[in-house]
């Protein structure tokens, strides 16, 4: 049973990494951002919640996103394991996802942490050619990645592992399925 936190800043590639090895895994890749997409498709009572704050441009407050991670974690596809990308994001929600993940019998066994330098960040960034993404604004997420979620590598020191995310996609991959492996 393979269950991992994926931390790392924005543009790191955890999403691109994350479902490459859900997939080798068939274990399900689960983002905030799938979780809160399916429960307003789906019109769930928590879905619903969600997206009156959505349409707000407001952020989902961090009870209703635990609520919905809760759901998520309990349904069957998740019994061989998961991949847990885009969350937590700050040290209140790593607590409260380990609160959740004790009242439903699960564990993770590790956080794996994608270590990119900024500067490759920004010029990753730069070149998917997306309006949000102008170095301003990059700079102001790798800012509020740092204050924010980096202190989420001390809290789960003891199960992380660090990997270098700053070369070929093939290659992090590659590390990737020998951690998995050596688990």
């Amino acid at each position: 049973m393979t269950r991992l936190i994926f931390l790392g800043p924005p543009g790191a590639g955890k999403g691109t990494q994350a479902q490459i090895l859900a997939s080798a895994l068939k274990v399900p890749h689960i983002s905030t951002g799938e979780i809160l997409r399916t429960a307003v498709a789906d019109k769930t009572e928590l879905g619903t919640q969600a997206q009156a704050f959505m349409e707000r441009g407001e952020l989902v407050p961090d009870p209703l996103v635990l609520d919905l991670i809760q759901e998520r974690l309990v349904q069957s596809d998740v019994k061989p394991g998961w991949i847990l990308d885009g969350f937590p994001r700050n040290l209140l929600q790593a607590i409260e996802l380990n609160r959740v993940l004790h009242e439903i019998r699960q564990a993770f066994e590790r956080v794996i942490n994608l270590h990119v330098p900024d500067d490759a960040i920004i010029v990753r960034l730069l070149a998917r050619g997306r309006k949000d993404d102008d170095e301003l604004i990059i700079r102001r997420r790798l800012e509020v990645y740092r204050e924010q979620t980096a202190p989420l590598i001390d809290f789960y020191q003891p199960q992380l592992v660090t990997i270098d995310g700053n070369r070929a996609m093939e290659e992090v991959t590659t590390s990737l399925r020998h951690l998995i492996v050596a688990t």
